[in-house]
């Protein structure tokens, strides 16, 4: 199996679809972690990312015809698959997942613990990235989507675009607003914060 890693995801799904399992075994070692990132930071739940990853590579292998390399690379092509699924299973759910206000989570800042020690800065970082998964969860469908695919999975504007079946300039716009909005989110965490400390 280490000869075919080498191969690209074209070729591994030539060979998956001539019923050779370890190009699919290869295949899911190499999309299945970028796939489930996607999955949790879009819904920001373990088990529904789980489900999702498991369903993309299910829905993989049963339409490998409706891949088309010449429309873009797999990735995006998974992608697409993964953010269709998180959309349904969420409606399904009903999952609605608000920022917490100052009343309802420790009123400290990251910037407001004095890091004496490894330990207090590991969960300085923690709260803080905390805050940020649950600011990232509480935007819009729409402006979550282009801050997990271009900030935290790095994508170009134009991959993003292709995935969510827009124009590039639709893209950068949600998330020029998409930013403004977690940055007004955290100006107001941080003057709740300090108003508590004096």
């Amino acid at each position: 199996m280490t000869e075919l890693t080498h191969l690209t995801d074209d070729d591994l799904l030539r060979l998956m679809a001539s019923g050779n399992e370890a190009g699919f075994t290869v295949l899911y070692r190499r999309r299945h972690p970028a796939v489930y990132r996607f999955a949790l930071q879009m819904s920001g739940s373990p088990s529904l990312a789980e489900e999702v990853t498991q369903e993309v590579f299910l829905t993989l292998l049963s339409e490998q015809s409706n891949y088309d390399g010449k429309k873009g690379p797999l990735a995006a092509y998974l992608y697409g698959i993964a953010r269709r699924q998180v959309w349904r299973r969420l409606a399904q759910r009903r999952m609605h997942l608000p920022i917490p206000g100052p009343d309802e989570e420790e009123a400290r800042t990251p910037e407001s613990l004095i890091a004496h020690s490894e330990v207090e800065r590991d969960l300085a970082r923690d709260e803080a990235l905390g805050w940020l998964r649950r600011a990232v969860l509480a935007l819009p469908a729409g402006y979550r989507e282009v801050v997990v695919l271009c900030d935290l999975h790095e994508l170009s504007y134009a991959e993003a675009a292709r995935i969510l079946k827009c124009a590039v300039g639709t893209v950068r716009s949600r998330l020029h607003r998409a930013r403004a909005l977690l940055s007004e989110k955290l100006a107001a965490k941080k003057s709740s914060s300090s108003g508590c400390l004096v």
